[in-house]
């Protein structure tokens, strides 16, 4: 298949103001002139240059059009590619696609033209895998953390890795290998030096990777605490709508309900809960048992607090399920007078904020707290960051890797043996970023991309 010419919609589906359908191959610009018509063949135009016509099939005209050609090897997935941009109706959107097929081409797989650019040199593993994640971003630092993936920033310091321990490698096998010639003899300071940079590289890299997970995935967040301390005023503050029911009566939530909100460019995927507190309502324990579920499952759990209140028994049962979960007490409430003793709470969460969610105060210094709590505080959006579990694993087993060649080198064992330990983490460094990699892994790698990208 990776010969055959495809085609796929490469914009969203639906009515919209445009529709891309892309055309990628080795036929790709013969498959386009048979449904493309305009003063011009596309076959004699030049890359990156655009036509103006219309699309048909057959003697049907289906829309105007605009196709924009992209000649091999400078396009996105190094082969001729021609995108179709035709006004986004279902139906000319669908019609021209087939005409497409019906010209010759053959219908797109899962992120096949992604696959295409990985498999003709024009980017790398993980280069491709951030394509997804530019198109999954739900905030601008995620998007910027993805960019920077896209364009390298991963794979350079993945790479600065590599050719250092691969210029070890070769000096390690020449000397073993050829005793007789004049080879400069291996210094083992030297040598243990660069590993040691090379180990705390992928440590640093490693470390970065709950950042990404973020960013990527947002935090499972849940708004906890005992009825009618203003959860779901929070809930509906952060939601910027009216997402839970608010009254003065205590358990009006009884249910969770959940929201995914952008906090100072974090998301937050929140839960608002019922009320902890005991109750002979049926209907409100169950509400009750599924937030201290959630609170169980939870990244992280913003704990509200009446600030007008004395610290009750109710307050202290949830207070004592935060002991595994990072957390932030919400002091609510501050518009009225404060009776509230916040030594206790101090002691049991991470951090505190002090809120009047009514009147939309703390907003901010909530937002701080978060940032703070989950990600690092040397985080950069630049920065080289793992995306998925796929890379995490195998950077983990470059380092295990890089320590063993070390641990080798101090201990006295030969180098035979630190030269294997080196080989094992290049090995799995190419793995990382392609240039070793099975079949196998580059489907499952594409297999969650969408359809026309």
């Amino acid at each position: 298949m990776h010969n055959a010419t495809i085609a796929a919609i490469s914009t969203a589906f639906g009515a919209a103001g445009i529709s891309v359908i892309r055309i990628s191959g080795d036929d790709a610009i013969r498959v386009a002139d048979k449904v493309f018509r305009s003063e011009k063949k596309l076959r004699e135009m030049k890359g990156y240059t655009c036509a103006f016509g219309a699309v048909y099939d057959g003697d049907e005209k289906i829309d105007e059009c605009i196709a924009t050609v992209f000649r091999s090897p400078h396009s996105y997935t190094g082969e001729d590619v021609v995108e179709l941009s035709c006004h986004g109706g279902l139906y000319v959107t669908e019609k021209t696609l087939e005409a497409a097929f019906k010209a010759g081409a053959e219908p797109a797989e899962a992120g096949e033209f992604t696959k295409r650019a990985f498999l003709n040199g024009k980017i790398d593993l993980v280069e491709a895998e951030s394509v997804m994640d530019i198109i999954s971003a739900r905030s601008r630092t995620a998007a910027r953390a993805a960019i920077s993936v896209k364009e390298g920033a991963l794979s350079k310091k993945i790479g600065e890795v590599k050719q250092t321990l691969l210029t070890q490698a070769a000096h390690l096998n020449a000397w073993a290998d050829y005793p007789e010639e004049d080879i400069p003899e291996i210094s083992a300071a030297k040598l243990e030096q660069e590993l040691s940079e090379c180990e705390q590289t992928l440590i640093d890299i490693i470390r970065r990777y709950d950042n990404g997970k973020v960013l990527k995935e947002g935090i499972n967040t849940v708004i906890a605490g005992k009825p009618n301390v203003g959860k779901s005023t929070l809930m509906n503050l952060l939601s910027g709508y009216d997402k839970s029911i608010v009254t003065s009566v205590a358990g009006t939530t009884r249910d969770v309900v959940e929201e995914t909100v952008n906090l100072d460019d974090i998301t937050l995927c929140l839960c608002d809960t019922a009320g902890i507190r005991s109750s002979e309502d049926m209907i409100e324990k169950i509400g009750v048992e599924k937030a201290k579920a959630k609170i169980d499952a939870a990244a992280l759990v913003l704990c509200v607090f009446d600030a007008s209140e004395e610290l009750t028994a109710e307050d202290r049962e949830v207070l004592s399920s935060l002991e595994n979960v990072p957390s932030i007490a919400v002091i609510n409430k501050t518009d009225l007078e404060q009776k509230l003793n916040i030594e206790e709470i101090i002691s049991k969460t991470q951090d505190i904020v002090y809120m009047s969610a009514k009147e939309g105060r703390g907003v901010d210094e909530l937002s701080r707290s978060v940032r703070r709590l989950c990600l690092s505080s040397d985080f950069d959006a630049n920065d080289a960051l793992l995306y998925n579990e796929r890379q995490r694993a195998l950077t983990v087993k470059a380092e295990d890797a890089v320590k063993e060649a070390l641990d080798a080198l101090r201990t006295g064992i030969t180098y035979d043996a630190v030269t294997v330990s080196i080989e094992e983490t290049i090995a799995l460094l190419c793995e990382l970023t392609g240039e070793n990699v099975t079949e196998e892994v580059i489907d499952r790698v594409f297999h969650n991309f969408c359809v026309g990208k």
